[in-house]
């Protein structure tokens, strides 16, 4: 097939694909960081502190340690439709029943069960992409769907602070337990639609001919048995004892660091620049994610472009810290708000580039636990940023100390992809030299 008409059978793939994917990330995200704009009033309805706000926002965390691995392997046992519909319907229930919690120990069990109904979904859907793009285009289809986070901060932030500000009342429900119950409410019909519309692989899409279905399998096909050629890993016990799935897993636990410190604490940053209402918090928290999702596509495109990654992430990294550094140095509610949103950039920047790691490092099995354990451990910083946070902002009264951890955090990713040169695949290099 030449040049052009790989082209457009990759377009076709990405227009069928990513849509999909984009909306369940996106509604998977809000469901996953909303409890930050609900924290505006719940705290005081269910008479929590700062801490116990920050742990409760953190224990998500825990349910999603325990069963990302064996979740990620269930999903490449039993195939991305049925797998990924039954997690999106999953966490849609958990969601709307935290509109209904009287004590703050329903909403720790509530937090610790979304994050085991959500396990796997992540990790699913970067090992699922690996099934169809090759290693080469990776990291920019990676960074469309992974701007579904910054989608939401820019769509969500206002969409939640119109809830908040308009819902008080209604049926006698305070506003945050209206923002659980729409919120969460959407999940069932995405999950039907994943259900309905969704292939396992290219040999499932009934919108592929037999040349492109066989096409992008002997591409693929290619690139693994050059991945075994080279000694990568293929079963799961394998994946989960890779030296590199373990650097993996430190970068990832910092990088973690700033993106949870950034998505759970936003409104209440927002707060402290002056904006007090959750209508003008809403809308201003769409600032910094605007800014990043432009930036994502940017540095995935260089990575991409140039067959790099480690480099386009230390310097993303650089960037991110740069961001939270720079907001404990401005006193201008305006400089604050452009500092923290260079800090955005770069957060979701180097996680966009991260995420091509280990698709090109590991093969079948040892894939889907790898990435599954990297996403589990380095996402135990989203259980330490908001939890430690808390406790800062319970002991000083403000969020310096938290942009100075989490900024601190981004330098020391930084620093261990500049130590772990052998992370940098043969085959993502090779590839770019072909192209």
């Amino acid at each position: 097939m030449n040049p052009p008409a790989s082209a457009k059978l990759y377009r076709t793939i990405s227009l069928r694909l990513l849509p999909i994917l984009f909306v369940s990330y996106l509604i998977n995200f809000l469901d996953r960081v909303n409890i930050g704009f609900a924290n505006l009033s719940m705290s005081a309805s269910l008479g929590m502190d700062s801490a116990a706000y920050g742990f409760a926002a953190g224990l998500f965390f825990i349910g999603y340690f325990l069963f990302e691995v064996p979740s990620n392997l269930a999903l490449y046992r039993f195939g991305a439709r049925i797998w990924i519909a039954r997690i999106v319907f999953s966490w849609g229930i958990l969601t709307t029943l935290t509109a209904f919690i009287l004590h703050p120990w329903q909403l720790f069990a509530l937090r610790f069960l979304l994050g085991a109904a959500e396990a796997g979904f992540f990790p699913g859907i970067v090992l699922y992409l690996t099934w169809w793009y090759p290693s080469a285009m990776r990291a920019r289809i990676l960074a469309v769907f992974l701007s579904a986070i910054a989608v939401t901060g820019i769509l969500g932030g206002p969409v939640s602070g119109m809830i908040l500000s308009s819902s008080h009342g209604w049926l006698g429900m305070a506003d945050w337990r209206w923002l659980f119950l729409l919120e969460g409410t959407p999940c069932f019909l995405v999950a039907a639609w994943i259900f309905f519309a969704l292939p396992d692989k290219p040999a499932d899409a009934p919108w592929l001919d037999a040349g492109s279905k066989r096409f992008v399998e002997d591409g693929l096909r290619a690139e693994e048995n050059e991945r075994r050629r080279m000694g990568a890993p293929e079963s799961a016990l394998s994946g989960l004892c890779q030296p590199a799935v373990w650097k993996l897993c430190a970068i990832y636990f910092c990088q973690a660091m700033g993106l949870y410190g950034l998505t759970f604490w936003l409104p209440e940053i927002v707060k402290e620049l002056g904006w007090k209402s959750p209508m003008q918090i809403g809308f201003i928290t769409a600032i910094p994610w605007l800014v990043a999702v432009i930036l994502m596509l940017v540095f995935s495109a260089i990575s991409d472009r140039y067959g790099a990654r480690r480099v386009p992430a230390i310097v993303a990294a650089a960037m991110g810290a740069a961001g939270f550094f720079l907001c404990l140095v401005f006193q201008n509610p305006v400089a604050d708000l452009a500092a923290i949103s260079f800090g955005a950039g770069g957060v979701l920047s180097l996680i966009a580039i991260s995420w091509s790691f280990p698709a090109a490092l590991l093969s079948g099995a040892a894939a889907a636990s790898g990435i599954a354990l990297i996403n589990s451990v380095g996402n135990l910083g989203g259980f330490c940023s908001p939890t430690l946070i808390g406790l800062l902002v319970k002991r000083t009264g403000n969020l310096e100390d938290g942009m100075l951890l989490t900024g601190t955090f981004l330098v020391l990713a930084g620093i261990l992809y500049y130590a772990f040169k052998s992370l940098e695949p043969a085959a993502t290099r090779g590839s770019a030299e072909r192209r």
